[in-house]
């Protein structure tokens, strides 16, 4: 039996960046209800490091950093399709407008700009000080009763890690985001709700059906119903249906409520789709219960493949690594899946595994195989099952570019994404940045030191994702297309529910969320008549 709801002006399914969307909404004076399927807000975004690009915004203003002319030639240049443009102008107009209009709010006051480089060096418009932005660490205390309700980082989600008091990165996002909504007096969240199908009327979308607490529920949508969902990286069907490598479902980053829900309703009711066989990969380096991690800024050592030979520049922009090992591997008839990450005893002294520097590997990492241990090339080749003279030769060749500083075959260390990456591995709070890496002795180059010092170590590399970046197409107000471009009254979508306005790519740090947040708001201003 299907109860009927009261009515709302705005229905949001999903409660990561499209929290942000819905607080936009609210303050407006629309009554708004924010659907979430999950017992915890804020999808994969609170797992992230919050980084939102939003060239021209106010704290890159505040910072000194150039404004939106070079981003949009960037832009242009990265995704290089003339079809996404008004997607890409809408976005960067929408950008800075919504963080003028959430530092309005005391709890979104003072984002910080965090000097992130973008992630393709050679291209016009390229900024080494990047256009990313980050909110303030929140505490417990200030949040309150709500802190509670906010999903936990990735990795207290898989050990159990102590939170602490203060919500930072994503977390501190979603907790401002959910505060500010609820306090505007407009904004209700039901939890334990999943949408089955949006209602359709006249050709109309006015409501959704959802399954909330294990009772069936319709619920009515005045002016408009926003999709901020996610992807669909956890759903293995889509994924085999879709997508080039559909393991990447037992090793995403995403949510665990990411399944594809809103993006099947919208097709149910005729909605275009795009780029489904994409996402946002990553390296992922594999911990003692089996499962990989997010993994960025390789500092030393090697990833072979199965033939053992060397195939990348393992410093590389997270995303472009993880779509180099799928596409290698899809392609290039050697395995590439798993990635064999080879360093020896004095990168395992400079930068520990796991942990900091200066303690010991855990003894897990070696009991569960998630590291292994050899006291010669032989026996390192036989442990992983590649060819020794292969490895061999791929180990001599890095050590000559290790005496020169120069890596000829990938040039790894050249960029200053590289560089970045040998001093810091998170983003929010960076200090003004020198990017040359600090001098290592007797080697010219800090990322190319000689693999020669046994014993010998080896870990596993997997494609992991941050979630699936194809879905339904929308226009520069985040309305769902048919396939005809004529737009689904009603209906909008936002963050990896829509196909990505930056195509192919990840332009630079905070893409993924800045769309999710940019097209939510975009969508909240149609909806409220205010996109003159």
């Amino acid at each position: 039996m299907s109860i009927n709801e009261d009515a709302y002006d705005v229905v949001v399914v999903g409660s990561g960046g499209g929290l942000v969307g819905a607080y936009v909404a609210a303050s407006r004076g629309l009554r708004t209800l924010v659907i979430e399927k999950t017992d915890r807000v804020g999808g994969t975004t609170a797992y992230s490091g919050a980084g939102l690009w939003f060239p021209g915004s106010a704290p890159l203003r505040r910072a000194g950093v150039d404004g939106v002319g070079d981003a949009r030639t960037y832009l242009r240049s990265v995704v290089d399709d003339s079809s996404r443009e008004p997607l890409q102008d809408a976005y960067l107009r929408a950008g800075a407008q919504l963080i003028d209009e959430l530092e309005q709010n005391e709890w979104f006051q003072s984002f910080v700009h965090g000097p992130v480089p973008e992630y393709y060096a050679e291209v016009p418009g390229f900024s080494p000080a990047g256009h990313t932005i980050f909110p303030p660490p929140v505490t417990v205390a200030e949040l309150g009763e709500q802190a509670r309700l906010v999903r936990n980082c990735l990795p207290t989600e898989r050990w159990g890690h102590d939170e602490g008091p203060v919500l930072s990165g994503g977390r501190a996002l979603i907790g401002r985001a959910l505060k500010a909504f609820l306090e505007t007096g407009n904004g209700s969240l039901r939890l334990n709700t999943a949408l089955e199908s949006l209602v359709v009327e006249d050709g109309r979308v006015v409501g959704v059906e959802a399954v909330s607490d294990g009772e069936r529920v319709t619920i009515r949508a005045r002016r408009g119903v926003i999709l901020a969902a996610g992807g669909f990286e956890r759903n293995h069907e889509l994924r085999e249906k879709y997508q080039p490598f559909p393991r990447a479902s037992e090793w995403t980053h995403g949510a665990p409520g990411n399944t594809g829900d809103a993006l099947q309703a919208g097709i149910a009711i005729g909605a275009a789709t795009d780029l489904l066989d994409a996402a946002w990969y990553t390296p992922g380096l594999v911990w003692p219960d089996g499962l990989p991690l997010f993994h960025t800024g390789t500092r030393g050592g090697v990833w072979v493949n199965a033939a053992g030979e060397r195939f990348i520049n393992e410093t590389r922009p997270y995303d472009q690594a993880g779509s180099e090992i799928v596409r290698l591997h899809t392609t290039s008839g050697v395995s590439h899946i798993p990635a064999h990450w080879v360093f020896d005893q004095r990168q395992l002294d400079r930068d520990s595994f796991g942990g900091p520097a200066e303690q010991p590997v855990r003894p897990e990492w070696f009991e569960s195989g998630a590291l292994k241990k050899a006291d010669t090339l032989e026996e390192l080749a036989e442990l992983i099952d590649v060819p020794l003279e292969a490895l061999r030769k791929t180990i001599e060749e890095f050590n000559g570019y290790a005496k020169t500083g120069v890596d000829e075959k990938f040039h790894r260390g050249e960029t200053p994404w590289d560089q970045i990456a040998h001093h810091v591995l998170g983003y929010p709070g960076l200090p003004e940045l020198n990017y040359a890496a600090p001098p290592t002795p007797d080697w010219p180059n800090p990322l190319l030191l000689p693999i020669d010092t046994p014993p010998y170590y080896v870990a596993t590399i997997l494609p992991a994702d941050i979630g699936t970046k194809g879905g339904l197409k929308t226009d520069e107000h985040a309305r769902v297309l048919r396939p005809d471009g004529s737009p689904i009254g009603g209906l909008y979508a936002s963050g990896n529910t829509m196909a990505a306005m930056s195509g192919r790519v990840y332009p630079g740090a905070g893409t993924p969320i800045g769309s999710s947040t940019a097209f939510s708001y975009l969508a909240v201003l149609d909806i409220a008549g205010a996109t003159d």
